[in-house]
Order: C-alpha cells, then sequence, then structure tokens
C-alpha cells in the first residue's frame, strides 16, 4: 500500500475517531459513570458492537458506490437526500456550538481566559486549517497528533484514580441494570448523525474506493471504533476510580472534576488540553462532514464548499458566544444524534442492494442482518428514550 493511502486512511481513522471524542463525549462518559458506576461497562460494550455493525456498513456502502450518502439517498428515493442531509447539518451544527463551548472550556482551564475568548480563539485555529491548500492532509494530522495526545493523558489519569478494574470487567458481562438512554446517547455521541460519516467521506475526497480497496477501509473504519473506544474506556476507569472512593463529582463540570480528583492541579491542566484537543478536532470534523452533505447539489456549493465549511464554523462560535450551552444539552444532542442514526444506516442498507447504486457488488449477508438488527434496536430504544427519558432532562 501507498504511504500516502496508509496516511490517509489513518487519518480518516482518527477524524472520525476525534469527530465523536468531543466535550458531549467526555461529559456523557463521566455523567453515566456516576449514575451507573461499573455496570457503565456493559453500555459501552453494547455501543462499541453497534458501533461497529453501522461503520462497516456505512464505509463499505460509500465506498462502493464512490458517492457520498446524500447523494446515494436521492438515488433510493429522489429528496430523501434533502432530508438526510437536512438532518445530519442540524445535528451537526448543535454539536458544533457544543464542541465550540468546550475548546472555550479547555482554554479557560488552561489559561484563565473567558470560555468566550477562548472559543473565538478556537474557531480561528480551525478556520486556518481550510485556508490551507492542503487542508485535507493538514485535517488527516491535526486529528492523529491531538488524538495520540487525549488518550495518552487520559491514560494517566486513570492510573492515577486506581479504579476497580475487576469489578469493571465483572459488571461489563453482569450488569446490575440496563439503561437504554446510556446506550442510544453512547452511540449517538460516537456515530450518530454526521460522525461515522466523516472518514467515509474523507476516504471518498481521496479517491480511496472501490472493492480493490475493501480491506483497507475495512480496517480504517474498525480502528476508527477502536481509537474512540479505547478512550471511552480510559476516562470510564478513571471516572470509576472516584466515584468508588466515594468522592464528589462537580455536577457544573463533571470531566474536569474527575481529572482534578484523580491528579490534583495537574491533572485539572490535563483536562484543559484534553477537552481542547477533543473540542477543536470535532469542530474540525463535524464542519467538514456536515459541509460534505450539501456541497454535491450544485457546482456553486462545491466550488465554494471551503467557504461554507468555514461558515459553518463562525455561525458555531457565534451562537456559542451570545447564548452559551449547559451540560444537559450535550447529553440531549448525543440522544437526537442516536435517533439519525437508524434512518441514515437504514438508507445505506437499501443502497446495498440496488444494482444501479452498487452494480454487481454483493454486499455480504451478515452484515446486512448485524445492520438491520442495530436499525430495529436503535429504533426501539430511539422512541423508548424520546418517550421515557428525554423529559427527565428538562
Amino acid at each position: 500500500m501507498k504511504t500516502s493511502n496508509l496516511s490517509v486512511l489513518l487519518g480518516a481513522a482518527f477524524l472520525m475517531a476525534t469527530s465523536a471524542i468531543g466535550p458531549g463525549f467526555l461529559t456523557q462518559t463521566t455523567v453515566f459513570t456516576e449514575q451507573l458506576a461499573a455496570s457503565f461497562g456493559f453500555v459501552i460494550l453494547i455501543s462499541i458492537i453497534i458501533d461497529i455493525g453501522a461503520q462497516l456498513n456505512i464505509w463499505r456502502i460509500i465506498a462502493i458506490s464512490e458517492k457520498r450518502a446524500q447523494d446515494i439517498a436521492n438515488d433510493i428515493l429522489p429528496g430523501l437526500g434533502y432530508f438526510l442531509a437536512f438532518l445530519i447539518v442540524a445535528g451537526g451544527l448543535a454539536f458544533n456550538i457544543g464542541n465550540i463551548a468546550g475548546a472555550g472550556l479547555g482554554t479557560n482551564v488552561l489559561f484563565g481566559v473567558s470560555p468566550e475568548m477562548g472559543a473565538l480563539f478556537s474557531g480561528l485555529i480551525a478556520i486556518g486549517i481550510f485556508l490551507f491548500k492542503e487542508a485535507g492532509r493538514l485535517m488527516d494530522k491535526f486529528a492523529q497528533i491531538l488524538g495520540f495526545l487525549m488518550i495518552l493523558l487520559t491514560l494517566y489519569v486513570m492510573f492515577t484514580s486506581s479504579p476497580p478494574v475487576g469489578e469493571a470487567v465483572t459488571k461489563t458481562f453482569m450488569p446490575d441494570t440496563i439503561d437504554f438512554m446510556a446506550i442510544i446517547t453512547l452511540v449517538g455521541g460516537t456515530v450518530g448523525g454526521y460522525i461515522t460519516f466523516a472518514g467515509g467521506h474523507r476516504l471518498l475526497e481521496a479517491g480511496i474506493t472501490g472493492r480493490e480497496a475493501l480491506p483497507e477501509i475495512t480496517k480504517s473504519s474498525v480502528s476508527a471504533i477502536g481509537i474512540a473506544s479505547l478512550m471511552r474506556i480510559f476516562l470510564f476507569l478513571a471516572s470509576l476510580g472516584i466515584v468508588a472512593q466515594g468522592l464528589q463529582i462537580d455536577p457544573s463540570n463533571p470531566p474536569a472534576s474527575v481529572f482534578n480528583l484523580a491528579a490534583g492541579n495537574i491533572g485539572y491542566k490535563m483536562f484543559g488540553i484534553v477537552m481542547w484537543s477533543a473540542a477543536v478536532t470535532s469542530v474540525v470534523g463535524a464542519a467538514y462532514t456536515s459541509v460534505s452533505f450539501i456541497r454535491t447539489f450544485s457546482p456553486l456549493l462545491e466550488k465554494y464548499h471551503k467557504w461554507l465549511i468555514i461558515g459553518f464554523i463562525v455561525i458555531s462560535t457565534l451562537v456559542f458566544v451570545s447564548i452559551g450551552k449547559p451540560v444537559a444539552v450535550m447529553i440531549l444532542v448525543g440522544a437526537l444524534n442516536g435517533l439519525i442514526l437508524p434512518i441514515a444506516l437504514g438508507v445505506m442498507l437499501l443502497a446495498a442492494h440496488k444494482k444501479k447504486i452498487v452494480g454487481d457488488y454483493k454486499h455480504p449477508v451478515w452484515l446486512t442482518v448485524f445492520g438491520l438488527i442495530i436499525v430495529v434496536a436503535m429504533s426501539y430504544m430511539g422512541v423508548y428514550t424520546m418517550i421515557n427519558e428525554l423529559p427527565k432532562l428538562f
């Protein structure tokens, strides 16, 4: 395999993973660990299985059809692509306001500047990436470097919090409680909305498509889930260590509280780095992927797509600076993004069996069945959550 291809495949994996690992991801993981303790391991396990099934199907079908998801949807039913694009862009914008808020919070912890000033500074850095001619490559490297940094710092905090690993392993397979809200929020925060398409659309743009590329695309898609899941597990164990000691997590900023309680002031500064890295890479991923859902709708949008990405970041930043955003909304947006997944995955599974989209390619039966189970399960959990759990957030 060419080195340039390997770099793009790794970049796509990290783009998807760091798009998932945002402020909402950090907050959700900490909040649910506090609520469910070691049984949260079961939620993580189920979400990883669902994540892999969704990701394998979606990236594979994008690669075989050599089209973006919205164009595939329009080929199935005229207008369906516009509806899917609307859902993705709306969810991406809501997520991005939270990402910008997280970036502001990270700079506040590190340098003591106001979250609003930090958000503006972070927005400018994200915009700067897309002003470069080789924006795609720069985006790949940016996601890889900050992704590694986040994982290493969280690993350190996990060790300092001394979690009860044995209990976590036991409860992962034999939980005390099963929480649908937690599962749908985690899946929504990892592969919901725009996130699962981030890497698939990146590979398409780089020209890594077709049957011959399927083995590499499969590895890249599973690696992406692996990177995000590793971060999730480390943060879960770090939080569990604090919960097991009976220490109180601050509800106004749960993940910062965990880092602080586990490693003191150094841990708090580490949280600032992790939060900023998680947020700013998610800002880049959300803006890039959301715009990738509308750029094919007209030659004008395609021509100026970089400026659309920059505009997306500007709007997200201005909304946060003028309104702000609480912890509950980060969890809410994750849950709502989880509701988009069964629609998006259902569309892709239909496409996998349409000759005019995939030609004579035969989609593996096991992947179709896996995907259908996820669509049914996520639809059921989504409706259950909407009726029973979401009202409790407000």
